[in-house]
């Protein structure tokens, strides 16, 4: 009996010290792990305080109030007559598109041969809120546009809106159709109608749940504090919990430190928009709809409103799968409403951001994209 006793006594032991000796090389590879991180926080404060986004060399070709049409150096002389304009929305800053070096939209139409412009609106002060969306589209758009144009010597342009640049964008090509040789919608609002139940933007906005002429008769302009509370919390546990739990697995890793605090600078570098233009925006746009309808007047003085058949050119939708701000659905919901016979969708498995700096849409997606344009240009003479 007392050697049974002995012999279970060893076996239990043996069997703890052998789970024990299991396991140490998983405690090894943890407090590795964790000295990896420790040692990497000198260089991660270093990339937090001199983190560069935007870096792609630009002139300053025209300026009006606080906007800037830049326009991106060339190494050589461009492949083909119509220059790219590059629209991005009210909301948040441009420079998205121009991220970093190997996620940069705009490295992407230089690399395939084209002139590229960005329209940078700046910021709207207190004397801007009672801008509306037809003093952007056709006074400083029309404005850059004609800019654009006359530098190139060209009749029209290639013309691509991001998210509510987008919008804007249709809106000016049905306006102004002789300007525009192809147009590109990214992830842009169009029909409202549909995706309700995948964006949380599409329900906010509804009237029962969101008084706009209230929030603008006390602001002004719309805060910028407003707005990115407003984007961080249609996707709360990732942006205030998840993100940084990532940060903390991957902080020894230099490539992706670098790419977090770009992002982090862009996702935090907000800005006002004014007034007047969200409130027609929410209220004409996301509210009635009127776009698709055939209902929008950009100028209240006009005898008819905008109508979306005159939108005649090569049409390309951008659109991203995992998009949580502008369904797919909403853009290519353009297509009924159009005369374009030229018309491609593409889309890939990335979100509203996404779509233009992750690694995945600039591998393949972006080559794609720009080689349509190219394909619907016109030889540049020697």
């Amino acid at each position: 009996m007392a050697n049974a006793f002995l012999d279970l006594a060893l076996s239990q032991q043996k069997a703890l010290f052998d789970q024990a000796l299991a396991k140490q090389p998983t405690v090894y590879d943890h407090t590795l792990k964790m000295w990896s991180r420790l040692f990497a926080v000198p260089r991660i404060l270093e990339v937090a305080r001199d983190v560069q986004v935007g870096s792609t060399p630009f002139d300053v070709v025209y300026e009006e109030d606080s906007l800037r049409l830049l326009r991106y150096h060339r190494d050589t002389p461009a492949a083909y007559a119509e220059p790219v304009l590059l629209c991005y929305a009210l909301v948040n800053r441009p420079y998205i598109v121009d991220l970093q070096p190997d996620r940069s939209v705009v490295r992407q139409f230089l690399a395939r041969g084209f002139d590229i412009y960005l329209i940078d609106w700046g910021v709207p002060s207190a004397a801007d809120r009672s801008m509306s969306l037809h003093d952007y589209i056709d006074g400083l758009m029309k404005n850059c546009v004609d800019v654009v144009i006359r530098k190139a010597t060209t009749p029209n342009l290639h013309l691509v809106g991001y998210c509510m640049g987008g919008t804007m964008s249709a809106i000016f090509t049905a306006r102004y159709p002789e300007l525009i040789k192809t147009l590109t919608l990214m992830t842009a609002p169009i029909d409202f109608s549909v995706g309700g139940e995948q964006s949380l933007t599409q329900f906010w906005s509804q009237p029962d749940y969101f008084d706009i002429d209230s929030l603008i008769d006390a602001y002004g302009n719309v805060p910028a504090e407003f707005l990115q509370a407003s984007f961080q919390m249609m996707k709360p546990v990732q942006n205030y919990f998840m993100k940084y739990v990532n940060f903390f697995e991957k902080m020894d890793d230099p490539g992706f430190v670098e790419n977090y605090f770009a992002m982090e600078k862009w996702t935090n570098d907000n800005i006002p928009v004014a007034g007047e233009t969200f409130r027609e925006f929410v209220k004409k746009l996301y509210q009635r709809n009127e776009l698709v309808k055939g209902e929008f007047r950009l100028n209240p003085e006009d005898d008819e409103p905008v109508q979306l058949r005159r939108i005649t050119c090569p049409l390309m939708l951008l659109t991203a799968k995992a998009d949580h701000l502008v369904p797919p659905s909403q853009t290519e919901g353009i297509v009924p409403y159009v005369g374009s016979t030229d018309v491609n969708p593409l889309s890939i498995d990335a979100g509203h951001i996404g779509l233009a700096v992750s690694t995945k849409a600039h591998k393949k997606f972006w080559p794609e994209a720009t080689q349509w344009l190219a394909n619907r240009s016109t030889a540049a003479k020697p």
